[in-house]
């Protein structure tokens, strides 16, 4: 397995090109399912996720074509020749689940998989499930597949009540309520922008679609949708990871294509931590003010709250924090695994339960560590940047599922960073 190796050199410098958003596109290549004619994504990312996607699409028929670079996919649905999404694609990423509710609603039924990826939780997808039953569908759950059935006539619209938060189900139930007859009503939906990403892509094909970016969402179905051209929404997540790069390792670095509206509460608490965020037309620039930044308490929520993705890569910069920092887990169980890998490098932290508790250090050291999710290995690379010496990121095919090119980004603004290649 490939590693990556980091050595602390001291304040960055430049601008990173921040690309469009992973979890946006995984959701939108998807929706090409709800038409027979083309839908286009500009802005999409070059990741190892949007590449199984691709394979499942075209697993079911679809066809997928990589363009610029893949940074745009073309995509087209026509021909839907199989209904069925097999476990050894699915296995490799949760968001395979989505094109359930794009087959159920278009062509009334579906097998799939239940889901993999990243080790942070149970995630049951029950919500989804729910939400297709509140719609009409048959479901049965065996062999470890979902297999799903349309009432006769197709979905029906139907009020659907979250009891609580699920971006995941919100998507889904979004999807297949585009082409259900009659109305739909979700509430206590995510509000999160890849939400407001999805329905406004869903809207150019042709859906009718109010409230979404609420917690309630209104959905008249329609008859079929047709094809469009959309650009994903930057990511957010990558946006908040290379933010926090500057204000680990000091100095100043644009991030082109940020906005502040994508991650407020984020920003909110690196005001509290001493660090500089301005706004312009190019992006975000980060600065940090004077010294070591100040200790801040931290609780992930559902959006606007503070992204449960980013509190990985929070921690490292808290790790040399002035003070003591509480950052609690309100999202997902079993999401502080790299808390014992920053300890690896000289990190005060206390874990207990959904709580951490980082006591900053004047500077972390150097030393081998292992990534055991995708966010947790951007942490470790961010940590490395402020250490003393040498750290070694090992198991870094996470890293490759959500961030394009890091060793370039990085060293365009003078990281000392390069990838090892496994032989």
């Amino acid at each position: 397995m490939d590693s990556i190796i980091v050595t602390g050199n001291g304040p960055l410098n430049g601008d990173i090109p921040i690309a469009g958003a992973k979890n946006a596109c995984l959701t939108l290549m998807p929706a090409t399912l709800l038409s027979d004619e083309p839908l286009t994504l500009t802005n999409a990312p070059r990741l190892s996720d949007i590449r199984t996607m691709t394979q499942l699409l075209q697993s079911l028929g679809a066809e997928v074509q990589s363009l610029q670079g893949g940074q745009v996919l073309a995509m087209s649905s026509h021909d839907v020749s199989n209904l069925r999404a097999d476990y050894d694609i699915v296995r490799k990423m949760r968001a395979s689940i989505l094109v359930l509710g794009p087959l159920l609603a278009r062509m009334g039924q579906a097998v799939v998989s239940l889901p993999g990826g990243c080790a942070i939780g149970a995630r049951p997808v029950d919500l989804h499930l729910k939400a297709f039953e509140a719609m009409g569908a048959d479901l049965d759950l065996r062999d470890g597949y979902v297999h799903a059935k349309a009432p006769s006539g197709g979905l029906k619209g139907a009020v659907i009540d979250f009891p609580f938060v699920s971006v995941g189900a919100t998507e889904n139930a979004l999807m297949a309520a585009t082409l259900a007859s009659g109305t739909t009503v979700i509430r206590n939906a995510a509000r999160e922008p890849e939400i407001v990403d999805l329905a406004q892509c869903l809207r150019r094909m042709g859906a009718q679609i109010e409230g979404e970016g609420t917690s309630e969402i209104t959905v008249q179905g329609v008859d079929r949708l047709g094809g469009a051209t959309h650009r994903v929404v930057t990511d957010r997540i990558e946006l908040g990871t290379y933010m926090l790069a500057p204000a680990i390792c000091g100095g100043a670095v644009t991030c082109l294509g940020g906005r502040i509206d994508l991650l407020g509460a984020f920003c909110e608490r690196l005001d509290a931590a001493g660090i500089s965020v301005t706004e312009d037309a190019r992006g975000l620039t980060v600065t940090c003010r004077n010294g070591r930044v100040r200790a801040v308490d931290v609780v992930t929520e559902p959006y606007p709250g503070f992204p449960t993705d980013l509190q990985a890569q929070m921690m490292a910069l808290l790790c040399t924090a002035e003070g003591t920092s509480r950052l609690e887990e309100t999202i997902f169980e079993n999401r502080f695994m790299h808390a014992p890998e920053l300890m690896r490098m000289g990190a005060r932290i206390d874990v207990h339960g959904g709580t951490a508790t980082v006591t900053g250090v004047e500077r972390l050291r150097g030393a081998p560590v292992m990534a055991t999710d995708l966010r947790a290995s951007v942490s470790l690379i961010l940590a490395g940047l402020a250490a003393e010496g040498e750290t070694v990121v090992n198991r870094v095919y996470h890293l490759d599922r959500g961030y394009e090119h890091v060793e370039d980004k990085l060293s365009a603004v003078g990281a000392r960073i390069e990838r090892v290649r496994a032989q």
